[in-house]
């Protein structure tokens, strides 16, 4: 059955036709955005929701979409999406963040050249009828500091116009290299220095904990006297009643703002100032822009439900449509190594380590980790997904880790999972073969070949003859029919391992008869997503 996708926002019918051509079922419906009642009584009937900025993902809303997979946003900003209540009912959240990228970078100069040169206040005097020639009088950027907060995607397009304006650039990033600085041709600088040196500061960073008000009162008054700011990014960035306070006094000469702490904003500090230039967050707001988004958003959602790829996933690393065929049976294989230890594990977790050894180690890691803690915790809850699932450990204080290294035995690649409890340590290590298929290739340090199959069958006892007599008799006398058989010991006499790979799973009274004969520590009854 084709995937179904709604479309509850405004996007255009290029976006609409993309997900039709590419076989998935979608209902495109603008209204539904801005009618809660009637978006919940639908959307669970969708795999899913691509949307703008009309429609709340609320918990609610999540909380009636039981088949909902993923979120597109058509845009950068996700404020309108509860990201933790997706990420615990195991929805994908995606959304554009290069598609307006270049029309937001231009409006952030558009705004520092209306600055400088007072050009809102001069059309409005001149249409007025006035010549107020000698009243505005601006200043060059040419020369001048240029101070970029966030130097990242936006940031980087800003630093490289403004380099063609011949201005100085400098840029305070916590995560800005050396290398990327010299690439894009400016300075790295601490913040300090940048308030003392800019001429102009523009920001162009995510609203966190750590840049919310990264502009406050102190910060404004350590600026140089008659700098200009510009924030095309996100309001809150910038004390705004701080701001309009360094403008009256004249500390700060001029300012530009497309977005606001508090939106849509209808009042403001900032309002009034002739020397503000303010704009209703028309950072995206170019036809192109609106065009590239809501084609990207169609396609990557297309991309996620028809293959598995993920891109731009903000609660999920991101998968390319490449790394989804090629990792394919490995993100099976650290499932199933996962959800062998959580089903064999009855303590609470304290810890999952993963080891990967040879060409894997080279593959998208934290793909493979979210697959492998999503296996683990099946167990407790079989909603869990690899969105979910490393939530769900961390609620629960499991410390993971990941360990790699280079080829260290027979196979070229292999993971190896161990999982940590208060009493013990149990380890379980596979790889793929070149069939394609994942194999388990060692249990409790025990080598073995085991093929997976759907219904299994895990027992461990002493070294003695008569353990593949009893195990094939009992299962041939109650009808439950041995696909494959793997056993493997440590040695002559020590600990025995068997796993059983059968059509069908074993009734209670099999596994009964089995713990009655006294030969076996351990039987346990396995089930494996093999879809």
């Amino acid at each position: 059955m084709a995937p179904k996708v709604l479309v509850s926002d405004k996007l255009s019918e290029t976006a609409v036709q993309i997900f039709r051509d590419r076989g998935i079922d979608v209902t495109f419906d603008p209204s539904i955005g801005k009618d809660k009642e009637k978006l919940l009584a639908v959307i669970g009937e969708y795999d899913g929701l691509a949307i703008r900025s009309a429609t709340k993902v609320t918990e609610k809303v999540l909380e009636a979409a039981t088949n909902l997979k993923v979120v597109g946003r058509a845009g950068i900003g996700v404020d309108n999406v509860d990201i933790p209540a997706a990420s615990k009912k195991g929805v994908i959240v995606m959304n554009t963040p290069f598609g307006n990228s270049v029309t937001t970078a231009e409006h952030a100069i558009s705004l520092m050249m209306a600055v400088a040169r007072q050009i809102p206040e001069a059309d409005a005097s001149t249409q007025a009828g006035k010549w107020e020639k000698s009243r505005f009088m601006g200043v060059e950027l040419t020369g001048k500091t240029l101070g970029v907060i966030g130097a990242g995607n936006i940031g980087g397009i800003v630093c490289d116009r403004a380099l063609g304006l011949r201005m100085k650039v400098i840029a305070y990033d916590p995560f800005l290299s050396e290398e990327r600085a010299t690439k894009l041709g400016v300075t790295k600088v601490e913040l300090d220095e940048l308030l003392a040196r800019a001429d102009f500061i523009t920001l162009h960073v995510p609203l966190t904990d750590k840049t919310r008000n990264i502009l406050s009162a102190a910060n404004i008054a350590k600026t140089k006297k008659g700098v200009r700011i510009v924030n095309c990014a996100r309001g809150g960035l910038v004390d705004e009643a701080a701001l309009a306070e360094a403008l009256k006094s004249g500390h700060v000469a001029g300012a530009g703002f497309d977005v606001f702490e508090v939106e849509p904003a209808t009042a403001s500090p900032l309002f009034g100032l002739s020397n503000v230039v303010c704009t209703p967050h028309l950072g995206a707001s170019t036809t192109e822009a609106q065009e590239n988004v809501a084609l990207q958003v169609a396609e990557q959602m297309s991309d996620y439900l028809l293959t598995g790829a993920v891109q731009n996933a903000l609660n999920m690393p991101s998968v390319t449509a490449e790394e989804a065929r090629v990792m394919g049976p490995w993100l099976k294989l650290a499932a199933h190594l996962g959800a062998f230890a959580g089903q064999m594990t009855d303590e609470p977790i304290k810890a999952i380590n993963i080891l990967y050894d040879g060409s894997v180690a080279e593959m998208n890691l934290d793909a493979l980790g979210c697959s492998v803690i999503a296996g683990v915790m099946k167990a407790a809850n079989p909603d869990v997904n690899m969105v979910s699932a490393p939530i769900m450990a961390k609620e629960r204080g499991v410390q993971i880790s990941r360990t790699t290294q280079g080829k260290t035995g027979v196979f070229d690649a292999y993971i190896k999972l161990t999982v940590v409890t208060e009493t013990r340590e149990r380890s379980i290590a596979g790889t793929v073969f070149s069939d394609g298929k994942p194999r388990f290739i060692q249990i409790k340090g025990i080598t073995i070949d085991a093929e997976i199959g759907q219904h299994m069958l895990y027992t461990t006892n002493e070294d003695v003859p008569g353990i593949i007599g009893t195990l094939g008799l009992t299962m041939g006398e109650n009808n439950v029919n041995i696909a494959n058989f793997t056993l493997g010991r440590s040695e002559a006499g020590k600990d025995a391992i068997a796993l059983l790979y059968l059509d069908a799973p074993p009734p209670e009274q099999v596994l009964d008869k089995l713990r009655a004969t006294g030969m076996f520590r351990q039987v346990r009854p396995l089930v494996f997503d093999i879809a």
